[in-house]
């Protein structure tokens, strides 16, 4: 079904909330299409009037009929003012809150997790759990508290990869790495600690936690005191170091192809 929202020429914008209480509204394309994709329950899609229809929008119309979904059109300034001035490209689904699991269905589960230590920033967050998604790491963990949660925002920011993982936000970062050594994880922390071992010579087997600490401060000393190693990433360039992001995807990626590369070889 198909609603138009379209108004009278010079006509306001009709002021109201697309996303009832309780629901979600997710916005841009990758972060609706990977939502449909996903676990979510769905309401209906949103798209914003004169949107260009190219294959990734029909795409993701396709899937929405798909499911049933309503498609409803709006002035785009009403996505605008309801988004609050961030990226829609035109596009926003309405749906469930995310569905967080319990972190001892990650553990148990035998996935490699990472760990974000109080990560606060929504694009460092959302970077991070891109790269666990593209490099095969499918559990992810977060404190409750002074963390950023899985939001609309982090949603984008992970062009859609967090609706195929599996996120527990937990009380105690140390108690459940705690948990995970005694469930046969290797813990590994990012850090810059003089005790740290180049990360190019570091070969963990899986599973493995890696624990990446929040922007500024690392990791706090109650977490890094529970790691099995501390590693570093060696840099030969002039910046004095990688913000958490970066830092973060590097190491998932050279932890899972070493991981991967000494199975293969029998190690």
């Amino acid at each position: 079904m198909r609603t138009d929202h379209r108004r009278r020429p010079g006509a306001k914008p009709e002021r109201k909330h697309i996303a009832p209480a309780g629901s979600e509204l997710l916005f841009g394309r990758n972060a609706v299409a990977e939502a449909l994709r996903g676990r979510r329950s769905h309401q209906k899609l949103i798209v914003a009037e004169g949107v260009k229809w190219d294959a990734r929008m029909q795409e993701i119309r396709q899937a929405a009929e798909s499911a049933g979904l309503a498609l409803d059109i709006v002035p785009r300034q009403l996505l605008d003012d309801e988004i609050r001035g961030a990226r829609h490209q035109g596009v926003a689904l309405v749906t469930s809150a995310y569905p967080y699991v319990d972190g001892d269905a990650l553990i148990s589960n035998g996935w490699s997790i990472l760990v974000l230590d109080h990560i606060q920033d929504p694009q460092n967050v959302g970077s991070l759990l891109r790269a666990a998604e593209a490099f095969g790491v499918r559990g992810v963990a977060l404190p409750r508290d002074r963390s950023a949660a899985i939001t609309p925002a982090v949603v984008n920011a992970s062009a859609g990869a967090v609706e195929h993982l599996h996120v527990a936000q937990v009380t105690n970062v140390g108690r459940l790495l705690e948990q995970m050594k005694s469930s046969g994880y290797w813990i590994v922390g990012l850090d810059n600690d003089e005790r740290a071992q180049s990360l190019e010579f570091l070969s963990v087997p899986l599973p493995f936690g890696l624990v990446v600490g929040s922007e500024g401060k690392g990791m706090a000393q109650s977490t890094a005191s529970r790691c099995d190693f501390l590693a570093r990433i060696d840099q030969i360039g002039s910046i004095e170091s990688l913000n958490a992001a970066i830092a973060g995807s590097i190491a998932l990626f050279w932890l899972t192809q070493s991981a991967r590369l000494a199975k293969v070889a029998g190690k």
